[in-house]
């Protein structure tokens, strides 16, 4: 090639989700907003997301984070989410990834002790709080979506799995929030193809059955996720503990709890009033990582809902910094829908 096509990247993980976070090789994108340049992505660049996320650069299990500067003046830098399943407007563990490698990069001043700093996400502004201890980030704690239940213990019959007792959550994200002892998991990290399987069927009878709605943005799709939830144990007079495992894509049970998914939970543990503000919740994954939601208020929202603000803290570990060659030559890269937003090229 006369001009080599590059991408800058920092791939880090949260609770074993493995983050590949984009710091250069993008032209700058259209939009008044960092939803719009998403939405430009999914619209007009998704080659970046199919690029960066299969072979031979990538596999689905994991997510890409595309640091823009930030649209809002409140915000110090901006990020879109790219996973298998499209663009989700949020994600606590890709926030604390993307959050790190910021700090990491010096993009954001990284600071001793305890500092403060805003993102612009799809879905609007994050409060972060990162922790530095001996130069290290050793937790990112990022506010969630607000979180509310849509439908408490609805049954369903699962071809091949039989009935099932599920709730349905918004998160950032529509959940399906079941009971694994009710469907025979112990949530062991053996049982992960077993539960890929069962969520995809559990998942695909209740889109065939119910379309969900937010109260305000609508119909945001149907229903992708499904999370897994272990018993909870009270650890201290506000702190919890469960297994937990979340369904994202056939084929994909996601590393760790998620930030999305540990938000649904704080959220359905409010509706049936087993916690109350200030307590926390530590979700853990197959793989026996963690994050800890915090429940910090409730409040009314439209159509009567009772919505859940909250927090989650995790931390992420840097993997490895690199540059990619993208040579559009090569049978097994597929150049198309990116190479027009790549800064490197051809004049």
């Amino acid at each position: 090639m006369s001009h080599e096509l590059t991408l800058q990247l920092l791939d880090t993980h949260a609770g074993g989700d493995v983050s590949r976070i984009v710091t250069g090789g993008i032209d700058p994108l259209p939009g008044s907003t960092v939803r719009e340049q998403m939405e430009y992505l999914e619209n007009d660049a998704d080659g970046l997301r199919r690029l960066l996320l299969n072979e031979p650069y990538g596999i689905p299990e994991m997510s890409v984070d595309l640091i823009v500067p930030a649209c809002d003046p409140k915000a110090q830098m901006g990020y879109i989410i790219m996973e298998v399943m499209g663009y989700p407007v949020y994600s606590g563990s890709n926030t604390i990834c993307t959050a790190t490698a910021l700090l990491e990069t010096g993009l954001i001043p990284k600071r001793e002790g305890i500092q403060h700093f805003t993102l612009e996400s799809p879905a609007g502004l994050v409060q972060i709080e990162a922790r530095v201890e001996n130069g290290v980030v050793e937790a990112i704690t990022c506010g969630g979506l607000p979180s509310y239940i849509d439908t408490h213990r609805a049954r369903i019959h699962v071809p091949a799995v039989g009935d099932v007792t599920y709730s349905i959550a918004y998160s950032g994200g529509f959940y399906a929030l079941v009971d694994a002892a009710e469907l025979g998991f112990s949530l062991k990290r053996e049982e992960e193809r077993a539960l890929s399987e069962c969520a995809f069927r559990i998942v695909e009878a209740i889109q065939a059955h119910s379309g969900f709605s937010h109260y305000t943005l609508g119909d945001v799709g149907p229903l992708p996720f499904l999370h897994f939830m272990g018993p909870v144990e009270q650890v201290a007079d506000d702190f919890y503990r469960s297994r937990s495992a979340t369904y994202v894509h056939p084929g994909v049970i996601c590393r760790s709890t998620t930030g999305t998914g540990t938000s649904a939970r704080l959220a359905l543990m409010q509706y049936e009033g087993t916690i109350k503000p200030g307590d926390k919740l530590e979700t853990i994954s197959l793989r026996e990582t963690g994050f800890i939601g915090e429940f910090i208020e409730v409040r009314e929202a439209g159509g009567g809902h009772q919505v859940v603000e909250n927090t989650i803290t995790g931390k992420s570990y840097v993997l490895s910094r690199s540059e990619i060659v993208v040579n559009c030559e090569d049978p097994m890269v597929d150049c198309g829908g990116v190479h027009h937003i790549l800064s490197s090229r051809h004049p």
